[in-house]
């Protein structure tokens, strides 16, 4: 190629910002990179010892969580019990993620007792259940029936926050059962609401979803209980927030509990 061309060329380079040389050879960007050098293996340093590799975490088989659950639930007699029970408890492979162990919440004496499925991010940081934004609508929910946090008592099917509030797994929930049960006989409340899939799922020991069991009313028979309690299925606050043209049915279920607390025969 004559000069003139290239000088053209080196012009327009210039013209379009190439103005610096940074290699007197040409490169292949194109071509294979070079292979590594083989790497020469050392003998380890007599006076440095190797690090001893970290132990792995005991896992715990889930027919034997839920029968370690089931003894330590049993033995308990108190809700202070049960409570110190289910934090000693290592059986759900979800407290070694979560930050706390959320038991309950409200009057142990309350008539209605209420269960979610299990805490989220505010309540894992909190230690307690139904703080954050769906907490924050269940307390508007239940005041608009004229009751608060000290008529009421709150907790989940799962004491731990399962990570990135996923649906907890069904040995999760295994584990968790026996204590959820007896956490129903020793509070002996006078109704349950059972807000979620979840949680109606799990005490109802049935296939369907939410939407067929919502505003239905069930019999829990509880063991340790002399009679049956009387529990309603409705919508988690959570999901109201998500889809709130449902929170027309959450208020019939609302009524409906209402008019089953202001009864003689829940009192």
């Amino acid at each position: 190629m004559s000069a003139e061309p290239l000088a053209e060329l080196l012009s327009w380079y210039v013209a379009m910002g190439a103005d610096e040389a940074i290699g007197a050879e040409p490169l292949d960007r194109f071509a294979p990179p070079p292979a590594a050098p083989p790497r020469i293996p050392t003998a380890p340093r007599a006076d440095v010892p190797s690090p001893a590799p970290a132990p792995a975490a005991p896992l715990v088989a889930p027919s034997a969580a839920a029968a370690s659950a089931r003894e330590l639930a049993a033995a308990a007699n108190t809700l202070a019990e049960l409570e110190a029970a289910v934090r000693g408890f290592d059986g759900c492979a979800l407290k070694r993620t979560a930050t706390n162990t959320v038991f309950a919440d409200g009057n142990p004496e309350a008539p209605l007792m209420v269960i979610g499925e299990a805490p989220g991010a505010d309540e894992d940081r909190v230690g307690r259940p139904f703080v954050g934004r769906a907490g924050q609508l269940l307390d508007r929910m239940l005041a608009a029936i004229g009751i608060d946090r000290s008529q009421a008592y709150i907790t989940n099917v799962l004491f731990w926050r399962p990570p990135g509030n996923r649906k907890p797994t069904p040995d999760e929930v295994a584990a968790c059962l026996p204590f959820l049960w007896r956490h129903i006989a020793l509070k002996h409340p006078k109704l349950v609401v059972m807000a979620g899939g979840t949680a109606a799922s799990t005490l109802l020991n049935r296939a369907e979803g939410i939407m067929r069991l919502r505003g239905r009313w069930f019999d829990l028979a509880v063991a340790g209980l002399e009679r049956p309690v009387p529990a309603l299925a409705t919508f988690h606050p959570s999901f109201l927030l998500r889809a709130p043209a449902r929170k027309g049915d959450a208020w019939h279920d609302l009524l409906s509990l209402k008019s089953r607390l202001d009864s003689p025969t829940a009192s």
